[in-house]
């Protein structure tokens, strides 16, 4: 008995130790958790007396509009609207420790990056906001943007008279009939995701994907396909886009063929390009720089012309929108991409809601003698052409139809200029 009983003593000593030992373990939890709380940087809880956000911006807003702009590529009322639109999905409920950041915060945060495409530590010291959250939401206010701006600002035309109003704009403006837009694509720099190997490694030794875009005569995007790796060249994306799929199964309402100009020659509506597509009758090129005839050079000239659009509406968003001219320091290529759609979308708002500010000295102008004058961008470093595909398949439909093409440039269609640029 007395063995019995010694034994269960030690069992109850062995078991109060255990859970003396549970406590102090708990407790021990408790107190690191409550440590780590307090060691949130002191800079960064002085976000709403020091950071850039509520003083920098503010007094910029209230005394230098023009600086205003040059930092967040908006005007204080086009800010404030852009704010109020993303709230309610970008909102957050505030805890006990610390507050959320606000919205304003993080719109101003992700538009500085989109327009320098600074490091997110030289942003957290900007704006006193820890760099590891900058990563987070970023990608998620760029998100927000293209969602409530796609609608009105970045939807591709979808019925015959929207088409067609393109299509006036590029005779109007380029001197070039049924032409339903221009088209490239450029790479833009990442860094690979984790295991990927090769599949972003491109023809220039960097990782990248492709933007694909349709360019309206105003510089304004109808189409932006993006997230293609960078070793697919122009007319391998094109190839698997929806774009593609579209017009060659005529789902887009493209209007059906109608007499060019001052002509009774019907001819179908097309897309002008580079040779780094394939030619089709819905897709011209031009004629391949091999002993062309005069007749031939003026087709590549006048579509060249048409053509230079696409060029600059990629220039101006580079320029614009700088993030463009760096390596996106993200490895989560879709977060890449909402980048991308958020500012091509910010670039058709701002194209449409204050276009002369937004593009003025940076596009490409012609002189009085139609010359190119170059525009700012040109002295960045623009954004790399996508590289050529190994074969393009030139069916003898789409070839006829450049000829007529060819033909109404050099007769009834020709301009008098066209001459002395060829």
């Amino acid at each position: 008995m007395f063995r019995a009983a010694l034994a269960l003593s030690a069992i109850a000593v062995l078991l109060v130790e255990d859970i003396l030992k549970q406590q102090s373990l708990k407790k021990r939890k408790r107190r690191i958790r409550r440590n780590h709380t307090k060691l949130v940087k002191s800079w960064i809880l002085q976000r709403e007396a020091h950071g850039a956000f509520p003083n920098l911006c503010r007094e910029l807003e209230f005394n230098e509009v023009p600086d205003f702009r040059n930092f967040a590529r908006l005007f204080p009322v086009q800010f404030h609207t852009l704010e109020e639109l993303i709230t309610p999905i970008t909102q957050r409920e505030n805890t006990n420790y610390p507050d959320c950041i606000s919205v304003g915060t993080r719109l101003m945060v992700t538009l500085r990056f989109l327009a320098t495409g600074e490091s997110f530590r030289s942003l957290s010291y900007q704006f006193r906001v820890g760099v590891s959250t900058i990563r987070q939401f970023v990608p998620e206010t760029c998100t927000a943007i293209y969602e409530v701006l796609k609608e009105k600002y970045l939807k591709c035309p979808d019925t015959v008279e929207e088409w067609q109003q393109v299509a006036d704009g590029f005779q109007a403006q380029w001197d070039f009939p049924n032409c339903l837009g221009a088209l490239d694509g450029k790479h833009i720099n990442i860094r690979p995701p984790p295991g990927t190997g090769s599949t972003y490694f491109n023809y220039k030794h960097t990782f990248s994907i492709v933007l694909k875009a349709l360019v309206d005569s105003n510089y304004k995007f109808l189409y932006v396909d993006v997230g293609c790796n960078g070793r697919i060249s122009d007319g391998g994306v094109f190839g698997g886009c929806s774009l593609q799929d579209a017009l060659e199964n005529r789902t887009f309402n493209i209007p059906a063929p109608a007499p060019l100009p001052a002509s009774d020659q019907a001819v179908c509506y097309h897309i002008v390009a580079d040779e780094a597509f394939p030619l089709k009758e819905y897709l011209m090129k031009p004629y391949p720089n091999r002993r062309l005839a005069v007749e031939q050079r003026i087709f590549n000239y006048r579509l060249s012309r048409a053509r230079r659009v696409v060029e600059n509406a990629f220039g101006i968003l580079a320029n614009r929108f700088r993030v463009f001219l760096t390596t996106i320091n993200i490895q989560d290529t879709a977060k890449v991409e909402a980048i991308v759609l958020a500012c091509c979308a910010l670039h058709n708002f701002l194209r449409t809601e204050n276009c002369s500010v937004y593009m003025a000295g940076v596009v490409d102008q012609e002189g009085p003698d139609h010359g190119t004058v170059p525009g700012s961008w040109r002295q960045d470093h623009d954004l790399r052409q996508a590289t050529l595909p190994p074969t393009t398949n030139n069916p003898a439909r789409a070839k006829h139809h450049r000829d007529e093409l060819c033909q109404y440039f050099n007769g009834i269609g020709a301009v008098s200029f066209q001459w002395d640029k060829i």
